[in-house]
């Protein structure tokens, strides 16, 4: 067998290896991402985000959602937490929006804090920070 043909086995096993190692990469990303994105906690937001008033000011009326939905949501012992980070597409414009919601007891997802990027720049709540916290008082207080 010569040097050459040595060299091209050589580099087809590590690209075949390389382009494995890259789609197992890829399924990951790509399951933990629709994990997130078609989860109960997204679904919340995006429910939020397409009746906040406030939001409708500064887009229109929403019209869809990004394809890809970031964040992360953590379960325990039937109480969880999560954030979820979107983009939204209104008539108007599109803005990045960030919810957090909480989980108790095995009850639905409420939001706890919203806000998205404006177009200007500047990040602007979507919930008021005091019934936010009047709200998840009235969550834990029912537990």
């Amino acid at each position: 067998m010569t040097t050459k043909k040595l060299i091209i086995i050589v580099s087809s096993i590590v690209i075949a290896i390389v382009l494995l190692i890259v789609i197992f990469v890829g399924a990951i990303v790509g399951l933990a991402l629709y994990s997130v994105g078609n989860s109960e906690a997204a679904v919340t937001a995006k429910d939020f985000l397409r009746h906040n008033g406030r939001l409708k000011q500064e887009i229109g009326e929403v019209k869809d959602f990004g394809k890809f939905v970031t964040g992360n949501i953590n379960l325990r012992n039937g109480d969880g937490e999560a954030t979820v980070n979107l983009k939204v597409i209104g008539d108007r414009g599109t803005v990045n929006a960030s919810v957090e919601l909480i989980y108790r007891n095995g009850r639905a997802w409420h939001v706890t804090a919203a806000s998205y990027k404006a177009q200007s720049g500047q990040t602007v709540e979507l919930l008021n920070p005091y019934e936010s916290r009047r709200h998840i008082s009235r969550l834990v207080s029912s537990l």
